[in-house]
């Protein structure tokens, strides 16, 4: 499945792009649901979500269902979505308010905390310890008001490898962000497709024209660190509609999660597989001011400038799909000086695959 050559991590000047066959092949997205989503933090959603305590919702993570939870005391948690008598889910509903997490199978329900309390008819049962059958506990943490989870228990704190991004896009305030809209794009294209093109400003003049001469183009860079990527470039002051001063800052966490930073503007996007071909892309819209008549003008523009780029990024990564997929098409090369952001991004998967094959 893996050629070994493959997982090699070479300098950029020297390296090959992944092969054709980890965007086409079913099997190589199933190894991904398993090493790279199930082992990575993964952005679940912001706080505003859960603005009152006992409040919950759900998500889902490589095929695990996930509740998150705020309990009397305002303290998060989270589970896997599963009751430990037969399998059923704490919720049907994919949010709401629940004082107690109750089984909508069974009626078995669980303390906050994950413990046992009730089992409705239970009571003939013989040699039950209840302490063996708690919910499954799983990694959380709230950065910036958005909330990660990790299905791996033993991870390290995201904050530790990310607090810098809140350092260097001063004095904007992702903390202050209030949810606006969410809109949802379905991609043909595997999820590393759309993540690669994403990672590099090599295609903005020819794919995006007006965002082009929106951006400082000549000043567009790159960096990357341990976990993340950023790209930036400072906005033409004379078609800057956003309320504020600032860059653009184009933050990429690794495996899936985009932070799109405007003055005034917080846009999340995560990037969803679907099938081997197919990517769910989500976006969240966060702003400063969201009630004021030229707040909400801004949002406007804004959001119908952010719908066109996505549309001329849909078409172009539905012919990438395409073409990597034709029998012309194995591997390429990287720009050392546009595409070191994908150089990143793809040996970072090559990493998590090594952990796979050993």
């Amino acid at each position: 499945m893996f050629n070994k050559n493959d997982l090699h991590i070479k300098p950029i000047e020297r390296a090959e792009t992944i092969p054709s066959n980890w965007y086409c092949d079913k099997s190589i997205l199933n190894i991904e649901k398993e090493t790279v989503f199930a082992n990575n933090w993964q952005y679940a959603g912001h706080i505003d979500q859960l603005k009152d305590s006992t409040n919950f919702f759900q998500i889902e993570i490589a095929d695990n269902p996930i509740i998150i939870f705020k309990n009397e005391l305002n303290e998060l948690s989270a589970f896997h979505n599963v009751c430990r008598h037969r399998g059923g889910p704490l919720s049907i509903l994919q949010s709401g308010k629940k004082k107690v997490l109750q089984c909508g199978y069974h009626g078995w329900t669980y303390k906050s905390d994950g413990q046992l309390r009730g089992m409705p008819r239970f009571n003939k049962v013989e040699l039950f310890d209840k302490s063996k059958f708690c919910l499954i506990p799983i990694n959380i943490e709230l950065w910036e008001g958005l909330i990660f989870v990790n299905l791996n228990i033993d991870s390290a704190p995201i904050s530790k490898k990310i607090n810098n991004i809140s350092e260097d896009i001063n004095p904007n305030n992702l903390k202050v962000k209030k949810h606006y809209k969410r809109i949802e794009y379905n991609v043909k294209c595997n999820w590393k497709i759309y993540i690669d093109n994403y990672l590099e400003g090599y295609h903005i003049p020819f794919v995006h024209p007006e965002l082009c001469s929106f951006l400082d183009y000549q000043k567009y860079e790159t960096e990357v660190f341990d976990l993340y990527s950023l790209q930036y470039s400072p906005i033409n002051s004379e078609k800057n509609f956003y309320r504020g001063e600032g860059g653009a800052f184009y933050y990429f966490i690794y495996p899936n999660l985009m932070l799109n930073i405007m003055p005034g503007r917080l846009q999340t996007n995560q990037i969803i597989p679907i099938t081997e071909k197919e990517t769910l892309v989500v976006f969240d819209y966060f702003y400063d001011d969201i009630k004021s008549k030229p707040g909400l003008k801004s949002i406007k523009e804004d959001i119908l400038t952010s719908d066109k780029i996505q549309n001329e990024d849909i078409e172009i990564c539905e012919k990438v799909q395409k073409g990597v997929s034709s029998i012309t098409y194995n591997k390429g090369r990287f720009s050392v000086e546009c595409e070191t952001g994908v150089h990143h991004f793809q040996n970072l998967l090559r990493m998590d695959f090594k952990k796979y094959t050993h």
